[in-house]
């Protein structure tokens, strides 16, 4: 199966896995991979990194980066990873040129914790996992995606992903 004209968007609060299952989906399918915090301003990541949640005027110009980083590579197809945590974000989002297919990774906030406790280098703190629990806003029917419980290893994941694709193009 090819992604060609289809983003995917892994989706999910800080240490869901979000980057390991968008890595893993986007070689399986041979796409590029954007990993969304590469795309927040200098800004953004110093608030962050001092424990302060970003608002959405912060967030605004960070979605429409990777929503045209999504756009120009329509043809190929793409893999990105991002928090996407309102409706409203993923609309910006939704609105590259394509199909966009959204695979929010659900995790129980103690596991959350443990793993965002666990990292190294990350300037995400876990002191703003509580804020992104808040804000998060589950998929609704009228949005193309699936939830999966991240409990399972990245690569059943993946298979889940590529199943779930494979069934809609049917």
């Amino acid at each position: 199966m090819s992604l060609a004209g289809r983003h995917v968007v892994v989706m999910g609060v800080s240490g869901c896995g979000k980057s390991t299952l968008g890595a893993l989906l986007a070689r399986r399918y041979g796409v590029p991979f954007a990993e969304g915090d590469e795309f927040h301003s200098d800004a953004s990541r110093a608030k962050m990194a001092a424990g302060i949640p970003l608002t959405d005027e912060d967030r605004w110009p960070w979605l429409h980066r990777l929503a045209d980083w999504m756009s120009e590579r329509e043809g190929s197809g793409s893999v990105v990873s991002c928090s996407a945590l309102r409706r409203a974000y993923r609309e910006i989002l939704d609105s590259a040129e394509g199909d966009v297919t959204f695979v929010h990774l659900d995790v129980p906030e103690e596991e959350l914790a443990r793993r965002m406790s666990a990292r190294t280098g990350h300037y995400m703190p876990p002191s703003l996992l509580a804020s992104q629990l808040a804000t998060l806003e589950p998929l609704t029917p009228a949005e193309d995606g699936h939830v999966l419980s991240a409990a399972s290893p990245a690569a059943e994941l993946a298979d889940e992903v590529a199943a779930r694709l494979a069934a809609r193009d049917r």
